[in-house]
């Protein structure tokens, strides 16, 4: 199935070239906005299987938009474009739903990998990312919310414990199977049943929190 992706970002010469990559990728553009405002009333009209959202836009921003979008579109993806590695922009994307963090830095082979992970149910963000996203959250817990949302982790099975240990690491689904010797069916279908059981949006979300609460410890392996 062709991808249908929302491209939005205030500087046109690197949206201009965000679609002609994705286009030759063979994914759909399906529209195109320069601001905050103008991402939420497109994604609306389009409804996109995905939109690639800047940060910093004037009208609202990025992560406003993200919010406006997740709440109304809940199954269309959504991945934050930025060059800042900003802890505090990362966190507050991520646990508004964003599907993925990519850098611009990035280089079209990485940045096309992540976003073919994406459809395969993994984060599009690199491993480095991942590594400062949980470096991150694992100090900004307090005892309330690590005894409330501990609640929601003594619901997980050994194997689903042992599954975000991998997964907090930045693996592949094909990764994480090869290590569990096990399908990687069988790593969606498990992925699935934690977000229901923690009522987290996504991996990236499950990974931060189970570091955060002390569930797994923060892995400082910062390959990508």
């Amino acid at each position: 199935m062709t991808i249908r992706v929302l491209v939005v970002d205030d500087h046109s010469l690197f949206r201009d070239g965000v679609v002609s990559l994705l286009r030759a990728a063979g994914m759909k553009i399906v529209g195109e906005a320069g601001d905050g405002k103008a991402a939420v009333q497109e994604a609306l009209r389009l409804k996109p299987d995905l939109v690639l959202l800047d940060i910093h836009m004037p009208e609202g921003g990025g992560l406003t938009a993200l919010k406006q979008i997740r709440s109304q579109l809940p199954e269309t993806k959504v991945v934050m474009l930025t060059v800042s590695e900003n802890n505090d922009n990362l966190i507050e994307a991520i646990t508004s739903g964003a599907h993925g963090y990519l850098l611009k830095s990035l280089n079209a082979k990485g940045f096309l990998a992540s976003l073919e992970g994406l459809q395969r149910g993994e984060a599009a963000m690199t491993r480095t990312m991942m590594a400062q996203l949980l470096g991150a959250v694992s100090n900004q817990a307090n005892p309330e919310e690590v005894r409330e949302k501990n609640q929601k982790f003594d619901l997980l099975t050994e194997r689903e414990i042992e599954l975000l240990q991998v997964l907090s690491q930045g693996f592949s689904n094909k990764a994480i199977a090869q290590q569990l010797h096990i399908s990687e069916n069988t790593v969606k279908y498990h992925m699935k049943k934690i977000m229901q059981k923690t009522n987290l949006q996504n991996r990236t979300e499950v990974a931060a929190y189970a570091v955060r609460n002390g569930l797994i410890e923060e892995n400082t392996d910062s390959e990508v």
